[in-house]
């Protein structure tokens, strides 16, 4: 689906998604088709069921977004992971 269609047919709700296609330019992941996964009334709930997916296969390309924006922005950022003093 493109987002669009998702905002049809979700209005006004979070949802959790999968790229199905996407791209990056520069900095940002442009997500061209997507998969939704489950609809959420908020963004809470819709964090629980992505830890579990995320944990079960961190390779998915999953993300959350709310239908009331006209667009989804996605900017990279690199994981610099956590630095302990030993």
């Amino acid at each position: 689906m493109k987002w669009s269609e998702v905002r049809q047919h979700f209005p006004e709700r979070c949802v959790l998604v999968e790229a199905i296609k996407s791209e990056t330019q520069g900095k940002e992941r442009f997500i061209k088709e997507m998969a939704v996964i489950d609809d959420f009334e908020n963004g809470n709930e819709a964090w629980k069921v992505y830890k579990k997916l995320h944990a079960n296969n961190p390779n998915r390309e999953l993300y959350i977004f709310h239908t009331k924006n006209k667009e989804t922005i996605v900017i990279e950022q690199p994981y610099l992971g956590v630095r302990r003093r030993v």
